[in-house]
């Protein structure tokens, strides 16, 4: 079966049904911890992951990523809301944001994504594994009232990111502490070879047993060790509804008359690049993470990303964009295919319909268990060796940007990064010039790709489209005779095509001259 059809599948329902119900138990807190960092009603950041699951999982390309609010946005989010007056005209910007976002999917513009370089890439993803640890920790210790989902250095509480972990070691919970230990024990115990060999635990995640467990130990809190129990503000605080009116009361519409104001389409297009950034440098990463080395088309996903933005404007959600963590999350929860995204968005509306007072139980412990381990499954000390081995072109970029994600944001992290291996490349560029020659395509003839002398990151573009646009059945030659170095970005674009996508056209790869990618080193 190929890849394409895989991801559309429903025979990979026993790892997705899973998949799923540990995305919803991640996205749950998150989606509400960004809409009230960002000012937005509570409900707003659940209307997100519903539409994020099950919207941008049906249009989008991506089998495994997960779309939800982002807290990339929420600055941008709190400010708009702020300068706008209301939270109808903010609704507004977002609906128009998502149409601009159509309308850059549908003149490609998705290209950009290509032109990320994968040191820059994986550092982002160390960094977000890192940030992921040091972020959960005062929630593991029960000390950080604010609900999961402020990702920033500096925070609105005026903590930073150093500071909270000093005072949440401080002023500790010891009912907290004791359901952190628990769920990562239990996590750890599940990810073992002899757990997954016993039938029942394929198709119960360590996910769900913590989180039940955690309601019935801080219930146990209550009648036993009542110093321990955690209170209303380390529990999860989705709104209840106590009525069909009430829960319709939950969504919000835009208010049209604010047409005619310039500054909602500002807002728009802010909202608009800084949210399909966001989801190209999250499909880059997803695809990297994928064992399977599909490729997300990002034209595809910005059109997804948009038709998101507009239906979750018109109803009351937040902006959203493709998420790493809930993406991770979902490919280290054994997610196959995109019915596990869409699984998640189901989950999310019917449990906000009908369960959210046994929900608000849930400790906040136990959800901060599953994201520790998510981010030491993404900044593992296998990582950092296997950049270290490929030369200081591929670590020193790697390593600036997990430093500057770490103590700024995201796309600041980014953009730093971005400025660092752009450095590397000129420098490269500066002492030899590249070309890329391909001999005319002839029906029954082999077809030459020949390298040039020096093949940057520059050309990782034209490469992976040029792949892409070979004819099915044909034999293909790369030749790197003439090259005196071949990018890392370049080198795993050929060898992910060649191991994995090439099957697919029925199409024959020779490689002459190509170094290992995973050997090569930069000098």
């Amino acid at each position: 079966m190929t890849a394409k059809n895989k991801s559309l599948s429903f025979k990979y329902l026993k790892y997705d049904l899973p998949a799923g119900l540990v995305v919803f138990l991640v996205a749950l807190p998150l989606c509400l911890g960004i809409a009230l960092a960002s000012g937005a009603p509570l409900f707003s950041g659940i209307i997100a992951g519903i539409v994020g699951g099950i919207v941008v999982g049906m249009v989008s390309g991506s089998a495994i990523g997960v779309s939800g609010p982002a807290a990339g946005l929420t600055v941008i989010v709190l400010t708009a809301i702020t300068s706008l007056g209301s939270y109808e005209t903010f609704l507004l910007a977002v609906v128009l944001a998502g149409i601009l976002q159509i309308i850059l999917g549908l003149i490609k513009a998705g290209i950009i994504g290509y032109y990320f370089p994968s040191s820059v890439i994986k550092g982002m993803l160390a960094a977000i594994g890192l940030t992921l640890i040091l972020k959960q920790i005062p929630h593991a210790l029960g000390f950080d009232k604010d609900l999961i989902g402020d990702d920033s250095f500096w925070q609105q509480d005026k903590h930073n990111t150093f500071s909270e972990i000093y005072y949440a070691i401080k002023y500790h919970s010891n009912g907290a502490i004791f359901i952190s230990i628990i769920s990562i024990a239990i996590l750890t115990l599940f990810d073992t070879a002899f757990m997954k060999k016993i039938a029942v635990f394929r198709f119960i995640p360590g996910a769900l047993i913590i989180v039940v467990l955690s309601i019935i130990i801080n219930s146990l809190f209550n009648s036993t060790l009542p110093e321990w129990t955690l209170e209303n503000e380390h529990l999860v605080k989705l709104p209840v509804a106590n009525s069909i009116n009430d829960f319709l009361g939950f969504f919000t519409f835009p208010d049209w008359s604010a047409l005619s104001n310039p500054q909602v389409y500002i807002t728009a297009a802010t909202i608009a690049i800084v949210a399909s950034l966001e989801s190209l440098l999250c499909v880059e990463a997803t695809d990297k993470l994928d064992p399977e080395k599909r490729n997300t088309p990002t034209n595809r996903e910005l059109i997804a990303q948009g038709s998101g933005n507009i239906i979750s404007g018109l109803i009351g959600g937040l902006p959203l964009t493709q998420v790493i963590v809930r993406s991770s999350a979902n490919l280290s929860s054994g997610g196959k295919t995109k019915l596990s995204v869409i699984f998640h968005g189901i989950l999310l509306l019917v449990c906000a319909i009908s369960i959210p007072w046994l929900l608000n139980k849930i400790p906040l412990a136990s959800l901060a268990a599953i994201l520790l381990l998510v981010g030491y499954k993404l900044s593992k000390i296998s990582l950092y060796k296997e950049m270290f081995k490929l030369g200081w072109e591929q670590f020193v970029p790697f390593v600036v940007t997990i430093l500057a994600i770490l103590f700024t944001d995201l796309l600041k992290g980014i953009g730093i990064g971005m400025v660092v291996a752009v450095f590397y490349i000129l420098r490269s560029n500066y002492r030899t010039s590249y070309f890329l020659h391909k001999d005319k395509i002839e029906q029954g003839k082999q077809i030459c790709i020949e390298l040039s002398e020096e093949v940057t990151f520059l050309n990782k573009a034209s490469i992976q489209l040029m792949l892409e646009e070979l004819p099915e059945d044909s034999s293909v030659l790369i030749d790197g005779t003439r090259s005196v170095n071949i990018d890392y970005d370049v080198l795993e674009i050929i060898y992910n095509f060649k191991n994995h996508l090439a099957e697919e056209k029925n199409i024959t790869i020779e490689l002459k001259n190509i170094p290992d990618y995973m050997k090569t080193s930069a000098h």
